[in-house]
């Protein structure tokens, strides 16, 4: 089995830099057509330019793929609708949206002001939705698309200093874990990526060599994994980092059910040992499989 996406077209949000700059050279060097988004800001997301999805569409010619640059901003909706524009106008239609597009403004929530903490989630979170969005219309109508929706670990299990961009970062799950419902009908599936990679947002965290097993291309192969035609799995979080690749889930504990009265705080005090107990646990596709479980249907 070769993997190829002739014929197929890719945006990639945030593709100016780091795991963005490596999913659409690899996307591109299997045959994809891709929109190369990047508006060029710093980290924090301040500032802007042409210079970085440039740079990766000239990379991407000079091996003899197809791409084009467009610098909008995911976090504003008439800007994100623009992406998708440019791919329709420059290759005719999408078929593939990468959202990895991201920023930092990392502080403790006591120092965080509400601007930091609303414009990352602009960024990660209502950046995924605007794209996304823009582009559902055309993989509905085309009974085809492959979406991959950005996570993180700092979002899954926590990490200090990150509260505006964990919830973001988890916020985009419960979006994919939606949109995959919506889109299983007409063949448009969803996924969720958590990478670990060394990249300018993370590399001041990280020694040289922790960085250099870090790559953001050791990622890549699940991205262009999960956006091919081979992939028929929807709705599920993959985490890839440094060659490793794994499935991250979700499990509900058997839990306690008390029956026959109305229950009480002091029921859930003595039984909470056993209603946290996930030696027996339970996972759930839907909202609708975990309300059946709780009322015991």
């Amino acid at each position: 089995m070769t993997i190829r996406f002739d014929n197929r077209v890719a945006i990639v949000t945030g593709a100016g830099n780091g795991l963005g700059r490596a999913h659409a050279l690899l996307l591109a060097s299997r045959g994809a057509k891709v929109v190369v988004n990047d508006p060029g800001g710093a980290v924090d997301g301040k500032g802007g330019g042409q210079a970085a999805a440039d740079k990766v569409v000239d990379e991407i010619k000079a091996a003899g793929g197809q791409a084009v640059a467009n610098y909008d901003s995911v976090a504003d909706a008439a800007s994100a609708a623009n992406i998708v524009k440019t791919a329709v106008d420059s290759f005719g239609t999408v078929d593939i949206v990468v959202d990895n597009a991201g920023v930092l403004r990392d502080k403790t929530f006591h120092n965080m002001t509400t601007e930091d903490f609303d414009f990352v989630v602009k960024v990660h979170f209502l950046g995924t939705a605007y794209v996304t969005h823009a582009a559902w219309p055309i993989l509905r109508a085309k009974a085809y698309g492959r979406v991959v929706v950005t996570s993180s670990n700092s979002g899954i299990y926590g990490n200090f200093g990150q509260a505006n961009y964990a919830g973001a970062k988890l916020a985009v799950v419960g979006f994919m874990n939606a949109l995959r419902l919506e889109g299983q009908k007409y063949n448009v599936l969803v996924n969720a990526l958590a990478p670990v990679a060394g990249t300018r947002m993370t590399e001041s965290l990280m020694t040289p060599e922790i960085l250099e097993k870090l790559k953001p291309e050791y990622v890549s192969p699940m991205v262009a994994y999960l956006c091919s035609e081979q992939c028929q799995r929807s709705g599920e979080i993959w985490s890839a980092g440094a060659g490793n690749f794994a499935r991250i889930e979700y499990r509900e504990a058997e839990g306690v059910r008390i029956a026959g009265r109305a229950p009480t705080p002091e029921d859930v005090a003595e039984n909470i040992d056993r209603i946290a107990d996930v030696s027996a646990s339970r996972v759930f596709r839907t909202s609708g499989e975990e309300v059946a479980a709780v009322v015991g249907t």
